[in-house]
């Protein structure tokens, strides 16, 4: 195994209010494997499953085992644990007891005892046994990925909508950890009456109950996708197009959200720093408008506990025009970043090769110097017209101005340009193109108003009926 060095942590500088919450050994037990032979295609900690790289070949993307080992370390500090170590521990084998072998085990528990360490995490899918084994043998609580991201999430929900699915998934988790661990959970309660039979099993009580709160979450989650669909019916009533943005978790889209639409969204060099979605107001170069959304960010092996919990926040996304697939392109592991996004949006019935509707963002191009700036223009350069890549700097503002035009002409793409000629005395019809159009011209001549005016394909009928509009031709 190889052990890294994280001596510092304890000093590293906290969120005002944070406390450290225990010591932490994080572990990256990483199959040994070859890229491209069938362990690798199947293995659950390289790159994503169903990802794939650009511009539609369906090639996975093998991770860098220290970037991936790295990243569980920024898992474990974003809930302000702080790591006493972190190690790679290579396996030729998934072991069905302890995920990992048993010389393996031994090691780190004498790791866990010379380093006092509280909690043990493992970055990887842990089954109910496995978890339950090692906690025996290592005698310290065990963590894995799915467990420590869920509780990261946990944390960051802010709002009722962000809570109730968090805790939606942290519960459909919790279910399948109900492994007979504990005594407590082997005692029978009593039956009904003086000669009730054995009754049912602690375990039996608490898989009800957590049943019980699941059954009443859906109910309340189904509200919120109610009222969601509420908001989103009154948004379609006005020319507003919706722009969302996706992406791995820290690649900068809050940065970018804030960059786009001047808000004051929190963004921090943090995983998951935050969570909850937001909507703006966003200015396009033309004069028109959209709505701008930043989503949660995804990671590799997302839960599918939250992927489904969070489907009424991830709506917004479905129903998005345009979406803005923000890459932090200075990465080491971009291109398995872009794979594991890519495999989420498949999740969610998206086609991450529609060039129609997503525009990639290259983003911290401020990171690079002048020559490396030059020969990522040049790779941009040389992909296919309909696979863009909008290199931009969130921090600097540079490409911006770029980015937005790209993006209005995605969405002018989406609607129709009309001529029409109406009264100038008609001033409810003029007020009413204003609030239902994007008016691109608009000339006075002997007393009437010569307009240009782009719709939604919703709206187009009634334009043309109404005001007698021509639609314009293409060049």
């Amino acid at each position: 195994m190889e052990p890294r060095n994280f001596d510092g942590d304890a000093d590293r500088p906290r969120p005002a209010g944070a406390k450290q919450t225990g010591r932490v050994l994080v572990i990256g037990p990483y199959l040994r494997l070859r890229a491209g032979s069938a362990d690798a295609q199947s293995e659950s900690h390289g790159s994503s499953k169903h990802g794939s790289s650009s511009h539609g070949s369906s090639s996975h993307v093998l991770r860098d085992a220290e970037a991936r080992l790295d990243e569980a370390a920024g898992l474990a500090r974003a809930i302000d644990l702080v790591i006493a170590d972190a190690i790679i521990a290579p396996i030729s084998q998934i072991r069905p007891a302890t995920y990992i072998g048993k010389g393996k085990v031994e090691e780190i528990a004498g790791l866990i005892k010379s380093l006092d360490v509280e909690l043990v995490v493992m970055d990887c899918a842990l089954a109910p046994i496995q978890q339950r084994n090692l906690e025996k043998e290592l005698h310290a609580k065990v963590l894995d990925r799915t467990g420590l991201i869920l509780e990261i999430f946990g944390r960051r929900a802010k709002t009722r909508e962000g809570s109730l699915q968090v805790e939606l998934a942290h519960l459909n988790y919790q279910r399948s950890r109900l492994v007979r661990s504990w005594t407590h959970l082997e005692r029978q309660r009593g039956g009904f009456g003086f000669m009730g039979g054995p009754g049912e099993t602690q375990i039996e009580a608490d898989r009800r109950l957590i049943q019980e709160r699941i059954s009443k979450l859906e109910s309340e989650l189904k509200k919120v996708q109610a009222t969601r669909r509420l908001h989103r019916a009154g948004r379609q009533r006005v020319p507003y197009r919706v722009v969302a943005l996706v992406g791995y978790t820290n690649a900068g889209k809050s940065t970018l959200f804030n960059r786009l639409t001047r808000a004051h969204v929190q963004a921090a060099d943090m995983l998951f720093a935050t969570l909850d979605p937001t909507l703006r107001a966003l200015n396009l170069p033309l004069g028109g408008k959209a709505m701008l959304s930043d989503t949660v960010g995804f990671i590799s092996n997302l839960p599918t506990q939250l992927v489904a919990a969070f489907r009424a926040t991830l709506e917004e996304v479905l129903e998005a025009d345009v979406i803005l697939h923000v890459r932090d392109i200075s990465h080491e592991d971009a291109e398995a970043q872009q794979s594991d996004v890519d495999a989420v949006l498949r999740q969610l019935g998206i086609n991450p090769d529609d060039s129609g509707r997503i525009i990639e963002v290259w983003n911290k191009i401020d990171r690079y110097d002048a020559e490396q700036r030059e020969e990522l223009l040049n790779i941009a350069a040389r992909r296919p017209e309909d696979h863009p890549a909008m290199l931009v700097s969130a921090v600097s503002g540079e490409g911006i101005d770029a980015l937005l035009a790209a993006i209005e002409q995605r969405l002018a793409a989406k609607r129709t340009t009309l001529d029409l000629s109406i009264d100038a005395a008609d001033g409810a019809g003029i007020s009413w193109l204003h609030r239902n159009s994007e008016v691109l011209a608009k000339e006075l001549h002997d007393g009437r108003f010569d307009m240009t005016v782009r719709v939604d394909e919703t709206k187009r009928d009634i334009v043309v009926n109404r005001f007698d509009a021509v639609p314009r031709l293409s060049a």
